[in-house]
């Protein structure tokens, strides 16, 4: 499956942004997606998750409450909604594809990885 993220830019503390991430292929649908962030010099992490068909989600403790991710299998898109945004989320944002249709946190549950998008956020 390819993905493509995109929505990533340069915000102020405090302020908002929406990453998407574009599924290229009809079986989309079938697998859990994830959004996972690599800060410079940091490894990457985990961020949100969300089941194949939306029924579940999870979140890092560190945007729980800020970031909400949610897709729409109609147009093979997975969508995360960043807000408070914070200078330290500032990373490089996947988002990837389960290899199942659980919303699974760990990053060797996933097989297919988009290109990152950039989040900047100045204090």
């Amino acid at each position: 499956v390819q993905l493509q993220a995109s929505g990533g830019g340069f915000v102020q503390a405090g302020g908002s942004l929406r990453l998407s991430c574009a599924g290229a292929e009809r079986i989309f649908s079938w697998y859990g997606m994830g959004w996972f962030r690599q800060a410079s010099g940091k490894e990457r992490s985990f961020v949100a998750a969300i089941s194949a068909r939306g029924s579940a989600t999870r979140y890092a403790d560190s945007v729980k409450e800020r970031f909400t991710i949610s897709r729409d299998n109609t147009k093979n898109t997975v969508y995360l909604q960043m807000n408070r945004l914070e200078p330290e989320d500032t990373a490089v944002y996947y988002c990837a594809k389960g290899y199942d249709s659980d919303a699974s946190t760990a990053a060797p549950q996933y097989t297919d990885w988009g290109r990152g998008t950039l989040v900047t956020v100045s204090s």
